[in-house]
């Protein structure tokens, strides 16, 4: 047994070194010209928008090769700097024949592109793809060193219809183990962090793109999220995400450690560096008609909103607190900002209360974890270490039914949350999950009739309790600090994130004497443990956003609320000014 374990060990080991000295051997084998700085013409592409690149690239006036040149040096930047790029495909994007065909002057004869009508909406545009998605020939890990040199044999759906719309997609990007985690770290890949300072955390899972994007060295990213897999690092990075609902966006092609799991689905979902650029690259998208490469989308066009020119007056509701991490002063006061910016144009923004937050979040993470993490355990090599806050939730599941009652006995006054958790955390039987189904559903409709009878329009809320934290803060930080967006999660809403501000030393610092308080004494353990990371002055300068939220299938409401927010807060004289570190 011992030598058994000792040779999984070399095994993983091996797996992990091979990974990385393939990363570096594609670093190495790039022409010389990607290390070398922006030209002033490759600084004016830099700082085209999606809609002006492919008409640039369309009318002749910049080549794919000249765009790849620019964004290939940025992620090459980018990676040095953050280590967000799991495997760089800069000579291979150009390849593709839908803009290898058009560079030469020859039209792609590609079946979909011309079954959709599109002219290659896409063309020239620089796109990332998360690990966990699939691209032909590359490694699909989530994270895992069992995964390595195990190249996909076909692409996922977003790729085949990206590549068809003459998209560059020219790196992958970095996940932690499992993906089940709040920063972005594996055996596999390493830690990679946030550009806008290298101690701190990008987030996760989807953080390597994040960082990417964060950085300029991709358009969008596509990423997938469960829990706030793209909303999180968002967050952390100062970067815009739109989560939405199942059947929205293509996402056939996409692993997770999950897989099979119907009660949460994983979503596909983009990020981008600015607002129009990610409307921009939702509407194309979906007029590429992505239920025609993917069975499991929705066959729902497009369909335009601009409230901004209607003039009316929309209705917000704000939820404040989750009810099991308050959120740190930086979070409140971006809320705060938007608010005040909101009602000085004529909003209504009411406090909205909805159903039993927390009874939805413990529900949630039943049907997340039904299978005891058997299915996560099943990837895991034995040496591998997996992310604290997954570990933490797989020990406890992995406890016997009676230690954890006694541990609930134990833990009952001082921490209900903790109590809650060690009680309903082990794996479901089959008629068990379907009663956790029936639960949510029943949720569900607590929520319409909720939201219905508040007449609201769209719902605020942050997107962390905290701002991007130390690498390794994310075990003291823990799952539940997730909750504000896992609950959309499970409600399938869509929801998107958009930078506000940044954290101020002065302004966001917690009072004199604080964790020595009585609001802080009486805190449950998942508050207590995320606030002890929390520090204003050391966090200084890093990004702090909001969370928009709509209802099933609305994402284009969620875009224009996200569009609304941007031009209040501009009239009030509040912009994004968050500057990386590269």
């Amino acid at each position: 047994m011992i030598f058994t374990l000792k040779s999984w060990s070399n095994v993983h080991q091996r797996a992990c070194a091979w990974k990385e000295k393939s990363r570096q051997q594609q670093i190495e084998s790039l022409p010389v010209v990607y290390s070398e700085p922006l030209s002033s013409s490759e600084e004016k592409i830099h700082a085209l928008s999606i809609s002006e690149l492919v008409y640039q690239c369309r009318s002749g006036l910049i080549s794919p090769s000249e765009i790849m040149s620019t964004y290939g040096k940025k992620a090459l930047s980018a990676q040095k700097a953050t280590n967000c790029v799991s495997d760089i495909m800069f000579l291979e994007a150009l390849a593709i024949p839908s803009v290898a065909n058009w560079s030469r002057g020859v039209d792609s004869d590609s079946t979909n592109t011309a079954d959709t009508g599109q002219d290659r909406p896409l063309l020239g545009v620089p796109i990332s793809i998360k690990d966990t998605v699939d691209i032909q020939g590359h490694d699909t890990t989530i994270g895992f060193s069992r995964n390595v040199g195990k190249p996909a044999k076909s692409s996922a759906a977003i790729v085949n219809l990206l590549q068809d719309a003459g998209a560059l997609i020219h790196a992958k990007t970095t996940v932690p183990t499992a993906l089940l985690a709040i920063e972005t770290n594996s055996d596999v890949f390493g830690h990679t962090s946030n550009p806008y300072n290298h101690a701190y955390t990008c987030g996760g899972s989807t953080g390597g793109g994040a960082a990417l994007v964060a950085s300029g060295g991709s358009k969008i990213e596509i990423g997938t999220d469960i829990g706030g897999s793209v909303r999180i690092p968002a967050h952390f990075c100062g970067i815009w995400s739109l989560k939405g609902s199942a059947g929205r966006f293509p996402r056939w092609g996409s692993a997770a450690p999950t897989d099979g799991l119907e009660g949460i689905e994983i979503i596909a979902s983009p990020m981008a560096g600015n607002l129009n650029d990610l409307a921009e690259f939702w509407e194309r998208v979906i007029r590429c008609k992505p239920w025609v490469y993917d069975h499991t989308c929705i066959p729902l066009p497009w369909r335009a909103l601009n409230l901004r020119e209607d003039g009316r007056r929309l209705k917000w509701g704000i939820i404040w607190e989750d009810g099991t991490i308050p959120p740190a002063p930086a979070c409140r006061r971006a809320l705060s900002l938007v608010i005040s910016a909101l009602r000085k144009q004529g909003h209504e923004v009411v406090n909205f209360e909805p159903p039993d937050i927390v009874g939805c979040l413990l529900l949630g993470y039943q049907l997340l974890f039904s299978d005891g993490g058997q299915q996560i355990l099943n990837l895991l090599s034995p040496s591998e270490r997996l992310g604290t806050p997954a570990k933490s939730v797989i020990d406890l599941l992995r406890l016997p039914r009676f230690f954890k009652r006694l541990l609930s006995f134990s833990t009952r006054k001082t921490d209900p949350l903790a109590t809650a958790f060690a009680q309903i955390l082990h794996k479901k039987t089959v008629v068990e999950e379907r009663e956790l189904v029936v639960a949510r559903d029943r949720y569900r409709a607590k929520w319409h009739e909720k939201w219905t009878e508040e007449g609201l329009d769209l719902v605020l809320t942050v997107p962390h309790a905290l701002p991007a934290f130390e690498h390794g803060a994310s075990a003291k930080a823990t799952l539940v600090s997730a909750g504000y967006n896992f609950i959309f999660s499970v409600l399938d809403y869509t929801a998107g994130v958009l930078p506000v501000t940044v954290v101020d030393r002065v302004a966001d610092a917690l009072p004199q004497g604080f964790f020595s308080s009585r609001q802080y004494t009486s805190m449950n353990g998942a508050s207590q443990g995320a606030y002890s990371v929390y520090d204003a002055k050391k966090m200084h300068g890093l990004p702090v956003g909001v969370q928009i939220v709509g209802k099933r299938l609305e994402e284009e409401k969620v875009l224009e609320g996200m569009k609304i927010i941007e031009a209040a807060l501009r009239e009030q004289g509040t912009v994004f000014s968050g500057k990386p570190a590269l």
